[in-house]
This record gives structure tokens, sequence and C-alpha cells, in this order.
């Protein structure tokens, strides 16, 4: 996949997130005039064949998921993109990529000579806690093994600003 013009942004993407990592980068790519790439990770897949001049193929790891489900992921997906992006005429698509979603990220921008990954910080909750503790964070492992820049948006505002606001 290659663009013309300025180079495209990655962004993360994931059924129920928050709006506020798409919104932010919507609004960067408007003012950068960059195209945006959403890209879900399937981690209920994973890789067999890697190669950027062609797609890469994958497996699930659940041979049995209904592809209606899949189907609805990605209509929620474009749903909540269109959302955010359509309305300021950003160029946008969506790529659904397998395994571990950093190293994903990671390649996908790579391969499409990305200006900046753009993630949200681990979702609040017991069930995300464990999976960050057991699995890393995806911010983090960007941060620390891209030669990309890595926007990390907040999934909501610190403590002391909503109780500011508050007052």
């Amino acid at each position: 996949m290659s663009f013309s013009g300025p180079a495209p942004l990655v962004v993360g993407v994931l059924p129920g997130q928050g709006p506020g990592v798409l919104r932010t980068a919507a609004a960067l790519a408007k003012r950068l005039e960059a195209p945006l790439i959403c890209a879900h990770v399937d981690e209920a897949s994973y890789l067999v064949e890697w190669d950027p001049a062609r797609s890469a193929h994958r497996l699930s790891l659940h041979p049995d998921t209904n592809n209606t489900e899949i189907k609805a992921v990605n209509l929620e997906l474009r749903s909540a993109i269109g959302a955010a992006c359509d309305d300021l005429g950003i160029v946008w698509t969506l790529r659904t990529l397998a395994g571990d979603p950093a190293r994903a990220l990671g390649r996908l921008a790579a391969e499409t000579g990305a200006a900046m990954i753009i993630v949200g910080t681990p979702e609040p909750g017991l069930g995300h806690r464990i999976t960050a503790a057991l699995n890393g964070s995806v911010a983090a492992w960007l941060s620390h093994h891209q030669e990309h820049p890595i926007l990390i948006v907040p999934l909501r505002a610190p403590v002391h600003h909503q109780t500011a606001r508050r007052t």
C-alpha cells in the first residue's frame, strides 16, 4: 500500500474503544493533511506468512469463529472511524492484522512508511490490567521498540482534571 503526498498515520482501533483515540488521530490527520490507516489487530489469529508486497496470511486460533462475527466487528469499526473522519474529509482505510498488536502495528508502520503510530492507553478494569500484565502494554512495547514516533492518547482525563472541572 502506498500513498502519494504526506506519510500516513497509523492508529490502533478496537471494537468498543472510547472515541478519544480516533478523534485525536482524525484531528492530527486533518492538521497534517495526512491519510489515516486504522488498524484492528485480531489477537484470536496468528500470522502465518508476512510479505509486505502482498497481504499477510493468517489463521484463526478459533477456527469455528463465525464469519458473521468478523463482519460485525468490521462494520462497528468502520462506523466509528467514519463518524470521526468523514466530516473532516480525511482519507482513511481499515486494515485487519493478525498476531501480537504491538508488533503488528509496528510492521504496518514500517510497510507503509507511516509518520507516526497512535494508540490509546490500556482501558481501566481488572480484565484489562490482567491482560496488560500478562501480555504487556501495546503502548509501552511500541515506545521501547519502534523507530516511528508514538502518540499515546489517554482514554480518560486524569483524576485531578476531572475534579477541577466539577468545581
